[in-house]
């Protein structure tokens, strides 16, 4: 989707004389259905060259668009690519673009760097959607947004609970005017709206999508369902990010100092990021360590889950048990409860050597520095450090180096000790 570059289309806007508007008695002047008078009051006397539109080119925004394009089609509108779109989102943008003759679409992208520091795998979603909307939405139009005084959404009052006050005409803590022209549209007022004035329909609202965002995080609503039931499904998440003002509800990426998984030589996000507790659904969970008894007790229900999961090896547990099912877990993590507690290292020689476990092997709980180079040994490659000297010493690669040990690892090491010809050869190993 070939479209112009955000970077250099506005101007840093000068908001001093925002803040003296009066947005209450704005909000009185315009009949709550009149959504053209309210966009051109905005675009053509109030923010006239200082607004920006901003769409997801979803189930409804041929409503807001069609309003812009009578207006002044030349209105820069504003759409956030995420990349994880459904392809008939983008090419419902090109379909709007032709039909409704707007000439000025710009696709806002993530940061490269974001993206490869917090969410290089593509998957953040699934373990944290709000860090993934704000990497992807928030941020990119954060960006862009800096350089307009003011900026229209698509939001509708009957959309969710926290909507149901939506006004007009809002005044940001930013000192930015946000305009809301279907603020008082039903579902029925937006449905009418589309059949009088022919608009396409977004290729996936036939089939049972009434909200469409990011494809990952989008489901088909049911009959009788509100309309945004299908939106972060599951989760306690009713907004990406880009519409929270007063609240700071949205989560911003993690910080580095906050990064607990150490792997492949740097601190990562974790996508295991949830503790199994007492009560969750084993056939339901996801990116999570399943103590390893629990799994014996509920195989089947495991097995059958679709999601990625791991396994939780405490000391004492009998790690044979579960050797046939070992593919089955993206993850095995082996618990290290205290110092003076070394099972843990027999059950990563057994996972590694004896049962050739692929996966990640990772060390919880007392990880420290002098311990990681002999759990390297043993097959771990991924290490939850919250010890900060030890968070420190793999920062600046300064971990001890073990040259003399007293129990071997593979066949081809020698304990300090034992004489080189009383080994097993490594052909009858």
């Amino acid at each position: 989707m070939a479209m112009p570059d955000a970077s250099a289309l506005h101007t840093q806007h000068t908001p001093d004389k925002l803040r003296a508007l009066g947005i209450m008695a704005l909000n009185g002047m315009f009949d709550e259905m009149d959504g053209v008078s309210v966009l051109r009051q905005a675009a053509t006397d109030l923010l006239a060259g200082d607004l920006a539109i901003v769409s997801s080119f979803g189930a409804d925004s041929a409503v807001l668009l069609h309003m812009v394009a009578q207006v002044d089609p030349s209105l820069p509108v504003f759409f956030l690519e995420t990349g994880k779109h459904f392809s008939e989102t983008l090419a419902y943008v090109e379909t709007l673009k032709k039909t409704l003759g707007l000439i000025n679409v710009t696709a806002l992208v993530p940061d490269p760097k974001d993206l490869a520091r917090f969410d290089a795998r593509g998957d953040l979603w699934e373990t944290d959607p709000d860090s993934c909307c704000h990497i992807r939405k928030t941020e990119p139009l954060d960006v862009v947004l800096d350089g307009f005084g003011g900026w229209v959404t698509g939001r509708k009052r009957y959309q969710t609970k926290e909507r149901g006050v939506l006004p007009h005409f809002e005044l940001t803590s930013d000192d930015r005017i946000k305009v809301n022209p279907l603020a008082y549209f039903s579902d029925a007022d937006v449905n009418a709206y589309k059949i009088k004035h022919g608009l396409p329909e977004h290729p996936l609202f036939a089939r049972g999508y009434k909200s469409i965002g990011c494809a990952p995080c989008t489901t088909i609503v049911a009959e009788g369902e509100d309309p945004r039931a299908g939106r972060w499904r599951g989760l306690n998440k009713k907004e990406c990010g880009i519409h929270f003002d007063f609240n700071g509800a949205i989560a911003k990426p993690m910080p580095v100092a906050e990064l607990t998984l150490y792997k492949d030589g740097a601190f990562i996000a974790d996508p295991f990021h949830h503790a199994w507790a007492e009560g969750d659904d084993p056939a339901a969970v996801r990116y999570t360590h399943i103590p390893l008894p629990v799994f014996l007790a509920n195989r089947e229900a495991v097995l059958a889950n679709p999601h990625p999961l791991g396994l939780l090896v405490s000391p004492g547990d009998k790690v044979e048990d579960v050797e046939q099912d070992l593919a089955r877990f993206a993850s095995v993590a082996v618990l290290f409860p205290a110092f003076t507690d070394g099972r843990g290292y027999s059950s990563a020689r057994l996972l590694s050597e004896r049962f050739a476990y692929k996966g990640e092997l990772r060390a919880v709980g007392d990880v420290l520095a002098d311990q990681i180079p002999l759990m390297r040994r043993c097959g771990i490659n991924a290490f939850v450090v919250k010890h900060e000297p030890t968070r420190k010493a793999l920062e600046n690669g300064s971990l001890a180096t073990v040259n003399i040990f007293y129990q071997p690892v593979g066949t081809t090491e020698v304990p300090v000790g034992t004489r080189p010809f009383l080994r097993r050869a490594l052909e009858t190993a």
